[in-house]
This record gives structure tokens, C-alpha cells and sequence, in this order.
């Protein structure tokens, strides 16, 4: 799955069967269910929850638990990013089978 499909996957009931758990975090995020995504990412363990747990407390507004869930993730707060762009970031380097560096 390349990103226009993933993106295009928003308009449906729900994630794309086979997507990762963070995947379905930032799906179900920007599904407009930011409460479900929060769920997925609290019980999952490793750097990729950590930054995936960023974003959404940057998405809430919560940028003190934003920048601690990146001190957990090993990157920095991307105020250089509007949200929008971070988002996109995150599902392009998920979708690519790489690390989350950013």
C-alpha cells in the first residue's frame, strides 16, 4: 500500500486490513477518532509507539507529553512540521517499512 491509497482509506468504516497497529493509530487518528488511536499506542511497547504517542499529544494540544513521549522515542519535537505534515511523515515512513526517525 503506497500513501494516496492509505490516505484515500480515510473515507472508509475502517484501517485497511494488514496495516501495523500504528498505522491504524495514525488511521483512526485522523479518522477523527482520537481516542481509539491513543488506545492502540498505550499498550504497545518501542520507539515507534513512543513517537506515534508523540503526535497524538501534539494533536491534543499536550505539547509537554508530546515532547516527553519524544525524549521515550529518540527525536525531537518537529516544530518545523504543521501537524498535517508530521502526520503525513509518520504514515509515509510507516508504509515504507522504515524506522521512525523524525
Amino acid at each position: 500500500m503506497d500513501f494516496e491509497q492509505f490516505r484515500r482509506s480515510l473515507s472508509d468504516k475502517s484501517p485497511p486490513e494488514g496495516v501495523s497497529p500504528l498505522l491504524a493509530a495514525l488511521w483512526w487518528e485522523h479518522h477523527g477518532d482520537w481516542d481509539q488511536a491513543h488506545r492502540i499506542v498505550q499498550e504497545l511497547p518501542g520507539r515507534g509507539a513512543a513517537r506515534i504517542h508523540a503526535y497524538l499529544h501534539r494533536v491534543e494540544g499536550d505539547l509537554w507529553n508530546s515532547r516527553y513521549w519524544h525524549r521515550h522515542a529518540g527525536t525531537v519535537f518537529p516544530d518545523h512540521l504543521s501537524e498535517e505534515e508530521e502526520w503525513k511523515t509518520l504514515a509515509t515512513a510507516l508504509l515504507d517499512g522504515g524506522p521512525i526517525t523524525s
